[in-house]
């Protein structure tokens, strides 16, 4: 199939929507499909289109601090882009994908979006991710704006699924999960490093941002009975990586924080002790896959705007979302109890399979092939 797919963001790997659509990207062509990429990065690949950045003045600093970077519609390179597509793939509802579901629109050509962007996301910047009232209205305002006119949209989880249809989300909504690469598996004979010596580490991986919570980690930490021994590992960056230096610094080990590219995340994730993902709002965390995909028993918050609690196989896996003594009696029960984490470790071995990339791009490919279908039927 010849497939467009259009991206408001997709720069540097620092946040899960870019690398989840590169991935995409990767494999799509790997399976022989023609694909052709609109965004505001620079590229000297064949088939990529380079939109303008968008300019927020004085809020730009802000943006450029966040590693985020917006592409500004250009009607000629977009037409340029969805020509002769069999289908395009709008990724996010900000101002490029509004335009290009316009223009797909008046060229009759199909097209399908996605949900890589909560409420929550958004109302996180200004300090109401809490407030429903608020979530309510961006929700209704992403309707309004972007999805009514869309027939077919991704969803990578079933809870971000059932939190669209609550909010009047009526097309055919597919729930598909963004997949597990190959290289996030368990691996014998992995040499802890040297500073993780007599640690029982803990990691989360994800970018520093406020949505994600790390602060209730590293209060759990300090309320742990093992504090001691504990050794946490924030594999990530972003906006808040200074504030989380000086928020842990107090504790007998501070954190270790600061992005690693693939293959080293692979190593660190298979010699550490135990995963834990405190964030408030995901729409599915393929990072808590990956790293049960490489052996590690999870501890997920159970916020309701979280899909991510969706992997707890058992109580031991949910801590009460924002508590920290909560976090804190569920990481030393298990502590304490390492026959029961050898125990879930199997367990979860057996579940990461059923996310493997694979079995996810097979439905993306059916989801395309559906939205040409229907769109021909359409305009028949």
């Amino acid at each position: 199939m010849n497939i467009t797919i259009v991206a408001d963001v997709l720069g540097k790997e620092n946040n899960g929507t870019t690398v989840t659509i590169k991935r995409l990207i990767s494999h799509l062509k790997a399976r022989g499909h023609a694909i052709k990429v609109v965004s505001a990065t620079q590229s000297d690949e064949e088939g990529y289109y380079t939109l303008p950045k968008r300019n927020f003045y004085i809020f730009n600093g802000y943006l450029q601090k966040n590693g985020v970077v917006l592409a500004e519609p250009d009607d000629d390179i977009l037409r340029q882009a969805i020509s002769g597509a069999d289908v395009v793939h709008i990724v996010l509802p900000f101002r490029t994908g509004k335009h290009t579901v316009k223009l797909c629109k008046e060229m009759g050509i199909p097209f399908t979006t996605a949900t890589h962007c909560q409420a929550e996301n958004v109302t996180a910047h200004v300090g109401m991710k809490d407030f429903k009232l608020a979530n309510d209205i961006v929700y209704r305002y992403m309707y309004e704006t972007f999805y009514k006119d869309t027939r077919f949209v991704h969803c990578p989880s079933q809870t971000m699924a059932n939190i669209l249809r609550e909010h009047g989300y009526n097309m055919d909504i597919r729930v598909i999960s963004n997949g597990v690469e190959k290289a996030y598996c368990k691996k014998e004979g992995v040499a802890r490093p040297a500073e993780w010596k007599d640690k029982f580490v803990v990691m989360f991986v994800g970018r520093l941002s406020r949505e994600k919570m790390h602060k209730t980690l590293i209060k759990a930490v300090s309320l742990s009975r093992y504090k001691e021994d504990i050794q946490l590992v924030f594999a990530g960056d972003g906006p808040l990586k200074k504030r989380l230096q000086k928020m842990g610094a107090s504790l007998p080990n501070p954190p270790q924080i600061g992005f690693h590219p693939q293959a080293e995340l692979v190593e660190l994730l298979n010699a550490a002790d135990l995963y834990v993902h405190p964030s408030v709002a995901e729409i599915e965390a393929i990072s808590c896959l990956e790293a049960i995909s490489c052996g590690l028993v999870p501890v997920i918050s159970d916020s309701k705007a979280s899909a991510t609690n969706q992997f707890a196989l058992t109580e031991h896996n949910l801590f009460k979302n924002g508590d920290a003594k909560s976090l804190a009696e569920k990481m030393d029960f298990l502590i304490e109890n390492p026959d029961l984490l050898s125990e879930l470790k199997e367990k979860y071995e057996s579940f990461s399979k059923e996310y493997a990339i694979e079995n996810c791009i097979d439905k993306m490919e059916k989801m395309f092939s559906d939205a040409a279908a229907y769109y021909k039927k359409e305009n028949a």
